[in-house]
């Protein structure tokens, strides 16, 4: 770690499920799966299962403060979480799985205590919020086979995401009502033939021969049914297919994949959360570390140009293109 580095640790029950969401943020570099704040030195996944060590399961991320705040990462992880249990995380109960932010600092102690204090006055949650700010201790790295479990084993990942309530809990909790989705008939007056064949009957456009597969301008695309935002034009790369073509999504969102077993191919499908918008695919052939290639269908996309960013109400993103 260098000088311009930070280390942010938070506990937010089992560890497979924390990495995702900080590891395709711009500005952090690593994110680790381990265990912190027990008595028991090096200790083993077997041991801190048993919840005699004292350990939470947490991650430690590293990252750049100059390209993404700690505050940023505070909002990122209390969308993570069910920050009213405090008996565990949803379908994982006992000390372990506990939620806790483990402050490096005094800095990030305020930091953590603030973002706290505005969790409980915004009225989100109508029980208290338990999840404990505590001073860093040891992180011990967990075994390799944990390390970037979401990538290793995405079938058992997601079907353990679904299945232990977090998916649910976070879309219901944390549903901006801003990303509406209009109904039917509103949408056939908003949309064009094509736009609605895409979005809404799982259509496709023709490659070469739509709005954004060769579009080199920056700025971000959003849902053209919601306008919640999908990706920045940082992450566009030409792919060769016709279509736009992305390393990851933009920061901060959330996709819903899903196998398509259409056209006598097996394929992962890709939506969006709040419109429910069938986008595209995503395929493991891309340029990037992660080896994504998000292949987008432009009539599933507005393009929104970084000179435009706050007029569209889209503030927040302007400092991706400082």
């Amino acid at each position: 770690m260098n000088r311009k580095e930070k280390v942010a640790i938070f506990a937010g029950g089992c560890f497979w499920c924390m990495v995702g969401p900080f590891k395709k943020e711009q500005g952090v570099l690593e994110v680790l799966s381990g265990y912190i704040g027990g008595k028991t030195e090096n200790p083993t996944y077997e041991e801190v299962c048993t919840g005699s060590t004292g350990h939470y399961e947490a991650v430690e991320i590293l990252f750049d403060p100059h390209m993404i705040s700690y505050k940023k990462l505070l909002d990122i992880f209390w969308r993570q979480i069910d920050p009213t249990d405090g008996t565990g995380q949803f379908a994982d109960k006992g000390s372990q799985y506990k939620t806790a932010i483990f402050y490096a600092d005094q800095e990030q102690k305020q930091e953590a205590e603030q973002s706290k204090k505005e969790l409980e006055e915004s009225g989100r949650f109508t029980k208290p919020i338990v999840t404990e700010i505590l001073q860093a201790g040891v992180f011990y790295q967990a075994e390799e086979y944990h390390q970037d479990y979401y990538l290793k084993s995405p079938g058992h990942y997601n079907r353990y995401r679904y299945f232990s309530g977090r998916e649910a809990f976070i879309k219901k909790t944390w549903t901006d009502r801003k990303w509406k989705k209009p109904d039917a008939a509103t949408l056939k007056t908003k949309l064009t033939k094509l736009q609605y064949h895409v979005t809404q009957e799982n259509g496709t456009e023709r490659a070469f021969q739509n709005d954004f597969y060769d579009n080199r301008h920056e700025g971000i695309y959003v849902d053209i049914v919601t306008g919640e935002p999908l990706f920045s034009s940082l992450d566009k790369y030409d792919s060769g297919s016709g279509w736009p073509s992305f390393t990851k999504p933009i920061s901060g969102t959330e996709l819903v994949e899903k196998k398509d077993h259409s056209h006598f191919m097996t394929r992962i499908e890709v939506r969006s959360l709040y419109g429910d918008s069938h986008l595209g695919h995503v395929f493991h052939d891309g340029p990037d570390k992660n080896g994504l290639r998000y292949c987008i269908n432009s009539a599933s996309l507005r393009f929104i140009p970084k000179e435009k960013l706050k007029e569209e109400g889209y503030a927040e993103y302007e400092s991706l293109f400082r």
